[in-house]
This record gives structure tokens, C-alpha cells and sequence, in this order.
């Protein structure tokens, strides 16, 4: 596949790029805006953009990179210090909401593109699996596997990341001040995830785990 090569340059035209293209998405939306009115935004022939993004999409994904790589960053500052699991849970969905509070316009528009996995800005699809695994990974260090049943260290990463999709999903129609419903429910889940991973260490819920997790991955949840 054919790269640009990396310079300070080429690094600045390129943030400028997908900088000028979110204000437009976040002004106009994904859909009317086109490659042509990004281009003319940004002061640069169409050819010029095409030669750093070939499709908005690649934008998109650019973004998405963005987004991941943020949230990470927040997520490790934030876990400093943090000890308990139900704090450190807290951290990561906190900082994911902080991180993409400004997008909620943004997100709404790409949310149709979300149910296909076929579509490449589908966060279920492949076109997106660099950064669902990133992303899963953050809530992986968040959890930490010692304090997790061996069993269990696989899957609990993905089913927080599942949780905050649809913490995701409420933030977008939460038109309190803030999304501070959003933040509350955020806290609440991840409470309510750090019982039940307490709950699952003990030895009489060893049975009750194996059927949940052999029902996830029957039903290639997992």
C-alpha cells in the first residue's frame, strides 16, 4: 500500500487536513460534506488532499486513531494512584467520556454507520479492529489482570468495552448540562461491574461464571 512519508511537513498539512475536515463534520455534518469543501477549507487543491486522505473515511479514521490514542493517554494519568477496581474503572469510562464530550454532534451523524459491520466506519467491522483492539486493551489495563479470575482475563476487557458502547450511546441523547446523567450512569456501571467481578472470585460462583462465558461465546458474543 502506497505511504506517504513521514516529515514534519507532511505531519502538519496532514493534521491541518483532518482538523479543517471535523470542523466541517461537526458543522455539517459527515454525509454533506464533501472531499471537494474540505479541500477548499484547508487552502489546498483537491488532489493535494487526496494525497494525504483518499476517502473521508480515511478521515474518520484518522479521528478514530485520534480518539484511542487520547483516551489512553487520559486513561494512564487518570489510573495513577488509583487502587480498587471500582476506581479504576471509573478512570477509564470517565476519561473516554471526556476525551469525545466536544463530538457528541459528530457521533450522532457517523451513528448510522455503527450497525453494519460491513460499512468501514462500523466499530463491530474489520475496518476498524486496529482501534477496537486499542481500545480494548485501555479498559484491559484498567482492569488489571490480578485481579481477575484466570478464566476471565480474556473476556472482561471486551465486556467493558461493550459497556461503554452503550454509555457511548446514552451520551448522545443526554442533554443535561454536561452529560451529567451520562457521567452518573458511567460511575454506576462501573460500580455495578466491579461487584460482579468481586462476586465472581469466589468459589461458589465458579460454576455460574463457566455457564455465562460458555453461553457468550456460543452466541460469538466473545
Amino acid at each position: 500500500m502506497f505511504k506517504i512519508r513521514a516529515t514534519p511537513k507532511s505531519e502538519t498539512t496532514r493534521r491541518h487536513i483532518l482538523e479543517t475536515a471535523l470542523g466541517l463534520f461537526r458543522k455539517r455534518g459527515f454525509d454533506a460534506t464533501t472531499m471537494r469543501e474540505i479541500a477548499a477549507e484547508a487552502g489546498m487543491a483537491l488532489g493535494a488532499a487526496y494525497y494525504y486522505f483518499p476517502s473521508k473515511e480515511a478521515i474518520v479514521s484518522a479521528y478514530y486513531d485520534q480518539v484511542q490514542g487520547d483516551h489512553e493517554k487520559l486513561t494512564r494519568t487518570m489510573l495513577v494512584g488509583a487502587r480498587d477496581l471500582r476506581t479504576r474503572l471509573r478512570a477509564a469510562f470517565r476519561a473516554k467520556l471526556e476525551v469525545i464530550g466536544k463530538d457528541r454532534g459528530l457521533l450522532s451523524a457517523l451513528f448510522r454507520h455503527v450497525g453494519d459491520p460491513k460499512d468501514p466506519l462500523s466499530v463491530f467491522g474489520s475496518g476498524t479492529r486496529t482501534q477496537r483492539e486499542q481500545s480494548i486493551a485501555t479498559f484491559a489495563a484498567a482492569l488489571g489482570e490480578e485481579t481477575l479470575p484466570a478464566d476471565l482475563q480474556p473476556f472482561a476487557p471486551r465486556l467493558v468495552w461493550f459497556i461503554h458502547l452503550g454509555l457511548v450511546f446514552y451520551m448522545l441523547f443526554d442533554d443535561s448540562p454536561g452529560q451529567r446523567r451520562t457521567h452518573k450512569l458511567a460511575d454506576a456501571a462501573a460500580d455495578l461491574f466491579a461487584g460482579v467481578l468481586t462476586l465472581a472470585r469466589l468459589p461458589g460462583f465458579g460454576a455460574l461464571r463457566r455457564r455465562t462465558l460458555n453461553a457468550l461465546q456460543e452466541a460469538e458474543v466473545l
